[in-house]
């Protein structure tokens, strides 16, 4: 130490970072006659209440030489961190989302379909899923020596739909039917019967309602409707016609709808392209080739980055994204892409300012009468019959109060999710015409100039774009 009568603290300072999971030591003031002894170093540091993870090495290598180490904070001590325990999860011994079997797209655009569509087929009693535990994870130790707090792991579990069961600790399911492994709404695992048609859904076949998976070789011609409690996979094309599925859609060889196709799917849909036509994926819309001039509602993304990947016209919404290759055409067709909230949040939305319209009308109609009926109240002029109109009049404005105010409340929770969109995006992989109308959250750009190779994203509260990488 100096020869003066400084202290200790006046050369050495010890801080303690904010998560407590390290410890410097800063020197300054030293003059040519500063020394400080190991003992003395190790009590000023104890004094801080730092005694866990010291590193002797450190402070024997400060008191060595102390100038080498002036003026700049040197660690001298290392918490122990905590660990989080892992929450736990389930795994499908079946890739839903892999596309085992692909169709080759050749040179000039032609796609070979035969037989492109992979079904999980499982037998009775055969393992499809497993589900690990959580972790607990394990406290950590800050250098002031008190435990630091952890997250122990969240336990899941199999989200179990129809014709399947857990083993005794639940972490084995089985089919209890042969069928095929299915998704449906809410990632509920299923095993569905499968029903085939070798050829088209036409007079000879008919509607089809069915209560498992339905697999079609052939195409579904105009005005049939193919219902399915499972997954739809169509070998050939749709027409003019109706699909609805509690799981996927796949059809391999395109929609052309004629305005009066309706496609909808509580998980995920995928064609080779999209014309006239209404979708309503739950999950995922991938297409390969194009979407033009439909009405395309997706829960998370809208994909279309085949070698054509083109959407033109319609309107577009995506809960997450929307990717394509090329966005509009060179005649600046007017085509709407929405993004940054569920589509059926932002259509409830306007189906509940319609609503809240109506109330507030119904309501000023009420508070009018009531107005004229007081006014007879007080003057001693109301009639037995006014008087219990006046009674049915105040239940309704209560009535009316509350409905307007669940309204309203579900009108904010829509508007707040709106406006946290700070993940959405729509992504240009080659070019973005004008005529574009993007809606992102509550935001809203219409594209006038051509530009490649951008994504759009909130930024700041305004719609920007940014160069992909």
């Amino acid at each position: 130490m100096s020869e003066g009568n400084m202290p200790l603290e006046y050369y050495i300072q010890i801080s303690v970072s904010d998560d407590k999971l390290s410890a410097h030591a800063l020197l300054s003031n030293l003059d040519d006659n500063f020394t400080v002894t190991l003992g003395q170093l190790k009590g000023l540091v104890q004094s801080h209440q730092v005694v866990h993870g010291v590193d002797e090495s450190v402070l024997s290598a400060i008191v060595a030489n102390p100038r080498s180490f002036a003026q700049r904070k040197t660690q001298i001590a290392s918490g122990t961190p905590s660990t989080d325990g892992k929450n736990g999860y389930v795994k499908l011994l079946f890739d839903m989302e892999a596309d085992d079997k692909k169709a080759i797209e050749q040179e000039d655009g032609r796609v070979n379909f035969k037989e492109v569509i992979s079904l999980h087929n499982v037998k009775k009693g055969q393992l499809i899923g497993q589900r690990f535990l959580a972790t607990d994870g394990a406290p950590g130790r800050a250098v002031t020596g008190e435990m630091l707090p952890y997250k122990k792991g969240k336990e899941t579990r199999f989200k179990m739909g129809k014709n399947v069961v857990a083993d005794n600790d639940a972490t084995g399911l089985y089919a209890t039917i042969d069928g095929m492994v299915v998704k449906t709404d809410k990632d509920k695992i299923n095993v569905f019967p499968i029903y085939e048609v070798n050829g088209d859904v036409d007079y000879r076949v008919g509607n089809i309602d069915f209560i498992g998976t339905v697999v079609i070789r052939g195409n579904v011609l105009p005005g049939f409707k193919v219902r399915a409690a499972g997954d739809i996979r169509i070998i050939g094309g749709v027409e003019a016609a109706e699909l609805e599925a509690e799981g996927s859609i796949e059809i391999t060889a395109g929609i052309v709808g004629q305005n009066k196709a309706n496609i909808k799917a509580g998980s995920n849909v995928k064609s080779s392209f999209i014309q006239d036509a209404t979708i309503e994926a739950g999950g995922d819309l991938t297409v390969s080739q194009s979407i033009m001039h439909s009405t395309v509602r997706a829960g998370k993304s809208v994909i279309c980055a085949g070698s054509k990947g083109l959407i033109v016209g319609g309107t577009i919404q995506a809960g997450e994204q929307v990717t394509a290759r090329t966005i509009g055409n060179s005649m600046s067709t007017t085509t709407v892409i929405e993004v940054g909230v569920l589509p059926e949040l932002r259509n409830e939305l306007v189906q509940l300012r319609a609503q809240l319209r109506t109330h507030m009308d119904n309501f000023e109609k009420t508070t009018k009468a009531l107005s004229i009926l007081d006014q007879l109240a007080a003057a001693g002029q109301l009639t037995p019959d006014k008087v219990g109109m006046r009674v049915k009049l105040n239940h309704t404005k209560k009535q009316a109060i509350e409905e307007q105010n669940v309204l309203k409340e579900r009108m904010l929770e829509i508007e707040k999710s709106l406006e946290d969109s700070s993940t959405a995006k729509v992504q240009v992989i080659s070019t973005i015409y004008g005529g574009t109308k993007l809606v992102i959250g509550r935001n809203t750009k219409f594209i006038k100039d051509q530009a490649n190779r951008v994504t759009y994203r909130l930024h700041d509260g305004d719609i920007s774009f940014s160069a992909n990488v």
